[in-house]
Parts: C-alpha cells; structure tokens; sequence
C-alpha cells in the first residue's frame, strides 16, 4: 500500500505473517483421528488453515472442544476483557518506507523487531527525501497541529524544505567524493530523508501499536501510517478487526 499526501510519499507492506507448519498439522490431525469423526477432523483441519484459526486452537489448549469451527465469539471476548496472551501467538513484519522524522517515533514501540536502513553502511540517493506539508502549532495541546494554513506558507515551506535538501545533499555528496566515511558524513543529512525499515510484532503488539498511533495527538503522518497498517491487518484478520472496530473507522 501506498500513501501520497501533497509531498509525502509513504509505503507500508505486508512481508509476512505466522502460518501453520504443514507437519505440524498432520501431526495434530494424526493424533485426534482416533478420537474424532472425519467431519470433525475436517473441522481442524480448517481452524488451522489461517492464523486466527491457529490463535484459536492454541487458545482452547485446555478445552476438549477444538471441533468447533467457529472462533469468532471467543476471540471477540479474549479482546473485549483484555485476555492478549493468545494475541501473542501471531506475528507479522511489515516494510515501512518513511522518514528519519518519523522513524525514531516507530522505533520507539519496543515491543516490536525492527530491522532499518543503515546510513552507515548505504549511500543515500538524491532523491532520498520527503517534503511535509505545514501546519500550524495548537497552542493549547503540544502534541497537536491543525491544517488551517494558507496556501502560500504551504507552498514556501515546501519551497524551503527543497533547498534545504538541495544544500544538505551537496554537502553530504561532497564528503563521499573525498573519502569521508558514510558514518560521518550522514551528519549532515535532514530528518527528511528518506528511510525503510521491517517491523515485526505479536498481533498483541499491532493492536496496542494502532491504539496509541490512531488518536488524537499522535502526528498525522505517523497516523497515515498506522492507518494504511490497520487497513492490510483487517483484511488479514476479518474476526480481530470486527472485534477492534477498525472496519468502522
């Protein structure tokens, strides 16, 4: 998925989330054969085909009715009081390309994997840089801004952000064509300037993640983010989204 907003050029994809091991499930399906109908052995069989049906059937350890096809109910209450353990069973990494602006706000979710471009280690190219769009600081709540500017500081700071780049990357293109290491010379570089990183983390972590991104007071752009995450996540997990809200929003 990708997001374009008026100069910001965001992309979140999905790279991989828990999936059954295929011997894992004919064990399990060996094991109950004995005791189970073949209706009922095909009604395992399809709790683990999807990872809910795995959160599900690792959530009924202790109940004899893993038969049951249906999961929706029982997740719905697990997230409803708060029992997150078996939320912690499925994982999923995504690929998020943003800026060092935002990427210390991402990292600082600790619950999560994070794997991120090395400055050190790879030149940045110029065209390796994100414009934001201006908004006015809300003198009433610090962690709040509000889009009411007009057109024309818009359009300066757009024009101001460019040759700060522009400057800023000569400089830095200086310092690699004489030998200055990349460590150093990444100094000199914007926070605008362009980032990836892999974040992986329980489908425990991703709820709590979208809670404390998708409110108010979190920056906009880190919430575009978390936004176009929740969107891949429902449709990954229909029965965890019903249950969170996030198809309503």
């Amino acid at each position: 998925m990708k997001i374009c907003l008026l100069g910001v050029s965001m992309k979140v994809k999905l790279v991989s989330s828990t999936q059954v091991d295929q011997d894992y499930a004919a064990d399990v399906i060996e094991d109950v054969l004995g005791s189970m109908t073949p209706d009922e052995a095909r009604e395992v069989m399809h709790l683990l085909d999807n990872p809910e049906g795995l959160m599900t059937y690792i959530a009924r350890v202790s109940s004899p009715k893993q038969t049951n096809p249906s999961y929706a109910k029982l997740l719905r209450f697990c997230a409803d009081n708060g029992h997150w353990s078996v939320f912690q069973m499925v994982d999923a990494t995504f690929e998020i390309e943003t800026s060092r602006m935002l990427a210390p706000q991402i990292l600082r979710h600790s619950s999560f994997a994070f794997q991120e471009f090395s400055q050190r280690y790879s030149a940045v190219s110029s065209d390796g840089i994100e414009t934001y769009v201006a908004r006015r600081q809300d003198n009433k709540n610090r962690q709040n801004s509000i889009d009411d500017l007009s057109s024309d500081i818009k359009q300066e700071w757009e024009k101001r952000q460019l040759d700060n780049w522009k400057s800023a990357f000569e400089h830095y293109k200086w310092a690699l064509d004489n030998d200055i290491a990349k460590e150093c010379a990444r100094a000199v570089l914007p926070l605008q300037t362009k980032t990836k990183l892999y974040m992986k983390g329980s489908l425990r972590s991703w709820v709590h993640y979208l809670s404390a991104r998708i409110k108010n007071g979190a920056q906009k752009e880190h919430t575009d983010i978390a936004v176009a995450i929740r969107d891949v996540l429902a449709v990954k997990f229909p029965t965890i989204a019903e249950a969170m809200g996030w198809s309503g929003q």
